[in-house]
């Protein structure tokens, strides 16, 4: 009898023992997941497109991939040491435009002159991605749809397209 019951004791301690330790790893896989430390998100991961950063040359931008981000994101490719865009500045930018979904450029200032233009006149993603980049900079901006052309799209851009534009500042006033 005393075997029998030393066995059942160490058996509830296996299963007790198995389910902390279970517990312990599930927690220690979704912490890794929440802090970037793996992906357990299959295979639509999403890769953010990157841009040359070769200052005066017309940017090289590479074809994105996954889910586009459902916010306005911003990066800095080349950080200007010019004067800062504002609100209200009126820009003179060289910039080019990439479809997210086909990762085609839809167009470019580059083969021409560079764009001037008061900078609340331009989409919402323009407006809110580009104060604080300056003179000398190349900013890429991601927008979502509803900070580009929406449902609507307009000319090339298709509708809910998500846009991917690089700027050179190349003039604030």
């Amino acid at each position: 009898m005393a075997e029998t019951s030393t066995s059942l004791r160490s058996s509830k301690i296996n299963i007790s023992t198995r389910k902390i330790l279970a517990a312990v790893i599930a927690v220690a896989l979704i912490a890794l997941t929440v802090l970037g430390g793996i992906s357990m998100s299959g295979t639509d991961e999403t890769e953010l497109p990157v841009v040359s950063d070769v200052a005066g040359e017309a940017p090289t931008i590479s074809k994105p991939s996954g889910t586009p981000p459902a916010e306005l994101t911003t990066k800095d490719v080349i950080v200007g040491t010019g004067a800062e865009v504002l609100p209200t500045s009126t820009l003179t930018v060289h910039y080019t435009l990439m479809a997210w979904s086909t990762g085609k450029i839809i167009e470019s200032s580059w083969g021409g002159q560079p764009a001037t233009f008061p900078l609340a006149g331009v989409v919402e993603g323009w407006q809110k991605g580009l104060p604080g980049a300056q003179v000398g900079g190349r900013r890429l901006l991601i927008l979502p749809p509803s900070m580009g052309y929406g449902a609507a799209g307009s000319g090339p851009i298709g509708p809910n397209e998500t846009l991917i534009f690089s700027v050179d500042i190349i003039g604030v006033s």
